[in-house]
């Protein structure tokens, strides 16, 4: 016996669809240095969705970690803060500190270009190029060339406007004042 499949034309033809979901860039911002629970919330739905994501913190530290020891939250969540004994709030560090955030930089670069994560959250890498850490210019190119299908969320405060002017979505945290 012979099975054929014929073709037959469609009333209602499917809508074409895009051939590549393009990611999107967020930027979540505050006048002072801020944990931003809602992008860690979302962090933390997406991945236990089976979603690969990854959380890095430049500038909080205290805690013996860097690239060489990574927080895996279920299988789907890594995040790495910077191998610092201390979260800085000045500019001013030492040698160590300024080679550990630029082994962190490195590596962020590294991993997102592989292709692992579809989520990927820089923490206050703003703050990072604020105090002249990274350059500003090396970061927008990286979040320009970054994959295509990557959504990235920047969190932050003094957030470069050259940031603000790539990002899809900006979002601003400010107190009331009573």
């Amino acid at each position: 016996m012979i099975f054929t499949q014929i073709d037959s034309p469609s009333i209602n033809p499917a809508p074409s669809l895009p051939n590549s979901v393009t990611g999107s860039l967020q930027v979540f911002t505050s006048s002072e240095r801020y944990f931003f629970t809602n992008v860690i919330s979302q962090s933390l739905r997406i991945a236990s969705h089976g979603t690969p994501v990854l959380i890095i913190q430049f500038l909080k530290g205290g805690i013996n970690q860097g690239i060489n020891n990574p927080i895996q939250i279920g299988n789907k969540l890594d995040w790495i803060r910077c191998d610092l004994a201390r979260s800085p709030d000045t500019p001013n560090f030492n040698e160590e500190e300024i080679g550990s955030l630029h082994s962190l930089w490195e590596y962020t670069q590294k991993v997102v270009y592989e292709g692992k994560y579809s989520l990927v959250v820089l923490d206050e890498l703003s703050l990072a190029v604020d105090f002249g850490l990274i350059p500003e210019k090396e970061v927008l190119q990286f979040l320009i060339d970054r994959p295509t299908h990557l959504d990235m969320i920047l969190t932050g405060p003094q957030m470069p406007k050259s940031f603000l002017d790539l990002a899809d979505q900006i979002t601003e945290i400010r107190r009331l004042q009573p």
